[in-house]
């Protein structure tokens, strides 16, 4: 299994609109930078991923599950870009903010510190399990 971050901004798309989902999901569709493409491009279903509230709460507030392999985006008609759908899987006791990421130096090479307009990042085991430590969940799915 993989691990993954994927970022929206709450007004846009919240973790409470891909629960209200359901078990189908939703595309994680209007990704337009090819890291993050590449990214979706690579997940496999049952993947997870923390949901990241961006720019207004700036926290990890949730877990999403891939449900759908990349598929072409029906957002565009441009052959690159590509999304996946994702779920929401659980909820976090505790959100973790990005300031408690950035203080954590387990988490100092992690991505969302490192390269943080990318949408959608990959996460190591080792970060997975220190920010599900942080948030009161245990890191096995």
């Amino acid at each position: 299994m993989n691990y993954w971050l994927f970022k929206s901004e709450p007004s846009v798309f919240s973790f409470e609109a891909l629960k209200a989902k359901g078990k189908a999901g939703t595309q994680w569709d209007g990704v337009r930078n090819y890291a993050a493409r590449n990214n979706m491009k690579a997940m496999q279903i049952g993947d997870l991923g923390f949901f990241y509230h961006s720019n207004e709460g700036l926290d990890i507030v949730g877990i999403a599950e891939v449900c759908a392999l990349a598929h072409p985006d029906t957002t565009t008609d441009d052959p690159r870009w590509e999304c996946v759908d994702i779920r929401a899987y659980k909820d976090v006791p505790k959100p973790v903010t990005l300031e408690q990421v950035k203080g954590n130096p387990k988490l100092a090479d992690m991505a969302l510190v490192r390269l943080g307009r990318l949408s959608v990042q990959p996460v190591t085991p080792a970060e997975w399990k220190e920010v599900c430590r942080m948030a009161g969940l245990d890191p096995a799915p």
